[in-house]
C-alpha cells in the first residue's frame, strides 16, 4: 500500500497538469470564438456538444467515471462558452436591449396612479419615491385597473407592490408586467407598521371581524392567530379601503389593519401598534412605465428567463452571472400559462446596462433562454 503523502504528492502532478490542459483547452476556445465572430456562427451548438459528450463518456471504464466526465466536460464546455461570449461582446456582438439611456429621469409632467384609496401604502411609497416632483397622482381600484391606466396613457407611471419582507412576492404583479409589458424604471423600500384601527370608542373587546389586504393579514398572522383566534378575517382590495370600510359602517364590531396614517384620514382610534409578526416589516414596491428608460444611476436590473425543463438548465443560465462577477439579489418562478410543470424565472442582479460585466451575461442569456426579456434596470431607494 502506498503511503498517503505519497498518493498526494502523485495527485498534485495529475492536478497540475489538468490544470495546464484546461489552460490550453481555454486558449483553444478563444480561437473558436475569433473564428465564429469573422463567420458568423452562434456560440451554442447543442448538438455537437451532446456528441462531444457521448464521445468522452465512452472512453470510461466505469459507469462512475463516465457519469463524472459527463459532469465535468458539461462543466468545461459551459465555461468555454462563457469565455467566448466575453470575446464576443468585447468585438461589439451585444443584445439590443430595447432600453434607451437618459442622464435622469424628469417627472415634471408626469401622472402616476396607484392601488387603493387615500393612505394606501402604495401612496406613501409614490410620495416618498417622486418626492412631489410629479404634476398629478390619482388611485383606482385594482392591480390590474393601474397596468389600464399606462396602456391607455391616462397615466404615465404606476406603483406597485412586488414583494414584502417576511409574506414574501405577489405573484399577480409579476403576472402583470409580463402581461402589459411595462418596465420597471424605479424601486422604493418602505418600512410597513400595521396597526389596528377600530371606530371611535371602540375597544379589544369588541370586535369580531378584521379587514385588510391580504398580504397584510398574511403579515400579522401570528398576532390574530395568537391573541384574536375568534376573530374573522377578511381580505379587501387594500389596507386604506379597509379603514374606510370600518369609517363608513361606523361599527364597533369591526376592526382594520393598516397604518396609523390611516387612522387619521378615517378618523379611527388606533386600538394596538407595530401588530406585524416582524417588526422591521418591509414592502418593495416598483414604479412601471411603459416607456424602456434607464439612466446613470440605475443600479439594478431585473429579467425574465424562460429556460428548457432539462436537467441542470437552471445553474447554466445562472453561471452567466457567476462568471461574470454579478451580484444576484433574488429568483422568482412563476408557472408559464398554458404549459404545465414549465417556469419562467424573474431575475434581479446588481448593475447597469452600460456595464461590460452585464453586456458579457447578456449575450450569453440572449443565445441560451429559450425566451429573454430585460423588465427594467433602475434606482433603488428606501
Amino acid at each position: 500500500m502506498k503511503d498517503l503523502n505519497d498518493i498526494r504528492v502523485e495527485i498534485d502532478e495529475v492536478d497540475k497538469t489538468i490544470t495546464e490542459l484546461y489552460e490550453k483547452r481555454m486558449k483553444l476556445a478563444e480561437e473558436v470564438a475569433e473564428y465564429k465572430i469573422a463567420n458568423g456562427k452562434a456560440v451554442y451548438d447543442k448538438k455537437r456538444e451532446l456528441e462531444k459528450l457521448d464521445t468522452l463518456a465512452s472512453y470510461a471504464h466505469s459507469e462512475f467515471t463516465r457519469q463524472g466526465i459527463v459532469e465535468l466536460y458539461e462543466q468545461i464546455m459551459a465555461t468555454s462558452r462563457k469565455r467566448q461570449y466575453q470575446i464576443m461582446a468585447k468585438a461589439g456582438m451585444s443584445v439590443d436591449t430595447g432600453f434607451d439611456f437618459v442622464e435622469e429621469f424628469d417627472y415634471s409632467e408626469a401622472t402616476v396612479c396607484f392601488q387603493g384609496v387615500e393612505g394606501a401604502y402604495s401612496q406613501q411609497a409614490m410620495n416618498n419615491f417622486f418626492d412631489k416632483k410629479m404634476k398629478d397622482s390619482f388611485h383606482v381600484d385594482t392591480w390590474r385597473d393601474a397596468m389600464e391606466a399606462i396602456k391607455s396613457g391616462k397615466a404615465q407611471y404606476a406603483v406597485l407592490p412586488i414583494e414584502n419582507s417576511s409574506a414574501g412576492s405577489i405573484a399577480e404583479c409579476y403576472d402583470l408586467i409580463l402581461e402589459y409589458e411595462v418596465s420597471i424604471i424605479g424601486e422604493y423600500i418602505l418600512k410597513v407598521d400595521h396597526a389596528l384601527l377600530g371606530v371611535k370608542g371602540a375597544k379589544l373587546s369588541d370586535i369580531k371581524s378584521v379587514y385588510s389586504h391580504p398580504q397584510a393579514l398574511m403579515q400579522c398572522d401570528g398576532y390574530l392567530r395568537n391573541n384574536h383566534m375568534d376573530w374573522d378575517a377578511i381580505a379587501l382590495h387594500n389596507t386604506a379601503v379597509s379603514a374606510k370600510k370600518v369609517h363608513d359602517d361606523n361599527d364597533v364590531t369591526q376592526a382594520a389593519i393598516g397604518s396609523c396614517l390611516n387612522a387619521s384620514i378615517y378618523d379611527l382610534d388606533i386600538l394596538e401598534e407595530a401588530i406585524q409578526d416582524v417588526k422591521g416589516n418591509e414592502t418593495r414596491f416598483i414604479v412601471v412605465s411603459k416607456n424602456k428608460k434607464y439612466c446613470s444611476s440605475a443600479k439594478k436590473l431585473s429579467l425574465c428567463i424562460e429556460i428548457p425543463n432539462e436537467e441542470g438548465s437552471l445553474y447554466k443560465m445562472l453561471s452567466h452571472f457567476i462568471f461574470n462577477g454579478l451580484d444576484l439579489c433574488h429568483i422568482e418562478s412563476r408557472p408559464i400559462k398554458d404549459v404545465n410543470w414549465e417556469y419562467r424565472f424573474f431575475i434581479d442582479v446588481i448593475g447597469n446596462l452600460n456595464d461590460e460585466a452585464v453586456k458579457n451575461a447578456l449575450v450569453g442569456i440572449d443565445a441560451e433562454a429559450s425566451r429573454f426579456r430585460i423588465l427594467g434596470n433602475y434606482v433603488r431607494s428606501r
